[in-house]
């Protein structure tokens, strides 16, 4: 049989750790916590460099949507960019500075999506999935080439994990 095809019929629903996790991480990542801590308490105009892939905005979905990628996998490319998205953040970060704790908790929120997420397997994601998966854990710094601001980062973050979890965990849009 395919064992693969019943993996991602099964991961078409959300698992209920997801719509918990979700609903905290929509918390914290309230307007005036991503103002607060990725814009004020950051020099004027800071940029972090990171890789085209790791930019995931809501017209990528759409596109990739377009494509009948399946949700999914388009939560798990949400995952895995979102948690590299927050590292990069904290990479910049000494630890006494006020964002650090902020960073700190957005990253065991998806520490413990990862939990969730870890039932995946790269074949039970459409290949152009599991290759901007790749592509985000695999490059060196060298490849690194685009200079985002951090709220920008957490504000994509934040309109596409709405637009995916929105309906089936019931986000309320605020």
């Amino acid at each position: 049989g395919c064992p693969g095809v019943l993996a991602v019929l099964r991961l078409e629903a959300t698992a209920p750790g997801e719509c918990e996790l979700t609903r905290l991480l929509q918390d914290k990542l309230q307007y005036e916590m991503r103002l607060q801590y990725m814009k004020h308490y950051f020099p004027i105009d800071y940029t972090v460099q990171v890789q085209y892939e790791e930019v995931l905005r809501p017209s990528n979905i759409t596109r990739l949507r377009n494509g009948t990628v399946s949700e999914a996998a388009l939560r798990y490319l949400w995952f895995h960019v979102s948690s590299q998205a927050v590292l990069r953040i904290r990479e910049v970060l000494p630890e006494k500075h006020p964002s650090w704790k902020y960073t700190q908790e957005l990253c065991q929120l998806f520490d413990a999506l990862g939990e969730e997420y870890s039932k995946y397997r790269q074949t039970d994601v459409e290949a152009v999935v599991a290759d901007l998966v790749k592509l985000v854990h695999s490059a060196g710094a060298e490849s690194r080439s685009k200079a985002v601001r951090p709220k920008a980062l957490l504000d994509n973050c934040l309109k596409v994990m709405r637009m995916l979890y929105g309906v089936p965990c019931e986000l309320g849009i605020s």
